[in-house]
């Protein structure tokens, strides 16, 4: 089946990745966060974390690699989201990680602890 547009692209892409999380070992608790900061992939645990997953899929190297277009806005409107996401369910002593699960033509990988975030956000 053909992919027709860029939105059919990224859902299959985003259930791509799903299913290689859970094969990693997350257990995944909500996808398609969106709050008014923006929107969060995927909502996973794994190892004693709640990790906050960015999915980017590139189907060429020609405009750089999936994951360096989680600049530092795309990383500021993550954070921001996932606080209000650990605020909106009172999950306040959660220990919390953003990972980049990076999808290209040839090759897919989960960057654990991409970025952090740092003392300017608080609850």
């Amino acid at each position: 089946m053909r992919v027709t547009s860029n939105s059919e692209l990224g859902q299959r892409g985003e259930d791509a990745a799903a299913q290689l999380l859970l094969k990693k070992g997350y257990r995944l608790v909500a996808r398609n966060y969106r709050t008014r900061y923006g929107e969060i992939d995927i909502i996973a645990r794994k190892g004693g974390f709640l990790v906050f997953v960015e999915v980017k899929f590139r189907r060429s190297s020609k405009f750089g690699t999936p994951q360096e277009a989680v600049n530092a806005r795309k990383q500021q409107h993550m954070i921001r989201s996932a606080l209000s996401y650990v605020k909106q369910h009172s999950l306040f002593n959660e220990s919390i990680r953003f990972d980049v699960l990076s999808i290209g033509p040839d090759t897919s990988e989960i960057i654990e602890s991409a970025f952090i975030a740092d003392s300017r956000y608080t609850y």
